[in-house]
């Protein structure tokens, strides 16, 4: 692991540039919307966040597998991989590099078959979880070639520990501030900007939700690019807009109907 984020293959490699990200998606986008394909994203950041929780997983490792899924569709269509097969796998992937430990092939596929049963019935009715381990382990390895073996991720979660720290220790604001950080890994932010500067964003949403004003003094003495910053908050509040008028349980079914789908599923 690289001593620090700067020279990290993180920093070097999977800081993107917006446009480039918005050309690389344009197939998907010629038939979503953006707002279609950030919702289809969405979903599947719950999947793999629920996946995660039911295999008792740390949020780190959650945060990574959701970052891993977010860059393999960053460089490819929806149509590469069905990100079903992908979600699992990326979850499967990031609990070894977070070092949590190998999770039991039979054990992933038995939690995945009963999330989307018990948790995704919505969006799958009664169709059953369609991959075995043997797809997950091909699946691991397009992964992993798609990555370029790139698989330190640098999370917000310790230089706003730190930040917290710097401030004087604030129990409420460290936990507004951690729950938007969880919200974060379902924009793209997670692709486009330094760590550290995605946790001074939540920072800023948090304190504004708390009314901390007497904050105001300290963000002002940050060295940092307060313009990245505001850009990093205005993704977020999208999202939080968004899902305001948003009904995943009644639209999902159509939007995974047309999102572009690779080969059929495997036969059992």
């Amino acid at each position: 692991m690289a001593g620090n984020f700067w020279q990290s293959s993180h920093h070097q490699q999977w800081i993107l540039d917006k446009q480039d990200l918005i050309r690389d998606r344009q197939h998907d986008l010629n038939i979503l919307t953006e707002e279609e394909y950030q919702k289809i994203f969405n979903f599947f950041a719950s999947i793999i966040q629920i996946l995660g929780e039911q295999l008792k997983l740390r949020q780190q490792v959650i945060a990574t597998a959701t970052v891993y899924f977010k860059r393999f569709y960053a460089r490819n269509s929806l149509k590469c991989i069905d990100p079903l097969l992908l979600a699992p796998t990326c979850v499967f992937l990031a609990s070894k590099v977070e070092e949590f430990g190998v999770i039991s092939n039979s054990r992933l596929i038995t939690t995945c078959q009963t999330v989307i049963k018990n948790k995704f019935s919505y969006a799958y009715g009664q169709q059953e979880f369609p991959y075995r381990t043997n797809h997950i382990l091909e699946c691991e390895f397009y992964l992993l070639e798609n990555l370029d073996c790139c698989l330190i991720v640098y999370q917000p979660y310790r230089p706003l520990l730190l930040f917290v720290q710097d401030i004087g220790q604030d129990e409420q604001l460290l936990t507004y501030a951690w729950r938007i950080v969880n919200d974060s890994l379902r924009t793209d932010v997670s692709l486009l900007y330094p760590p550290y500067q995605i946790a001074i964003g939540a920072l800023h949403i948090a304190c504004v939700m708390l009314g901390k004003e007497n904050l105001k003094p300290w963000f002002a003495e940050l060295n940092v690019d307060m313009d990245k910053i505001q850009e990093i908050v205005r993704s977020i509040i999208n999202l939080y807009e968004m899902w305001k008028s948003y009904d995943e349980k009644k639209e999902i079914q159509v939007l995974l109907g047309k999102m572009p789908k690779p080969k059929p599923a495997p036969q059992r």
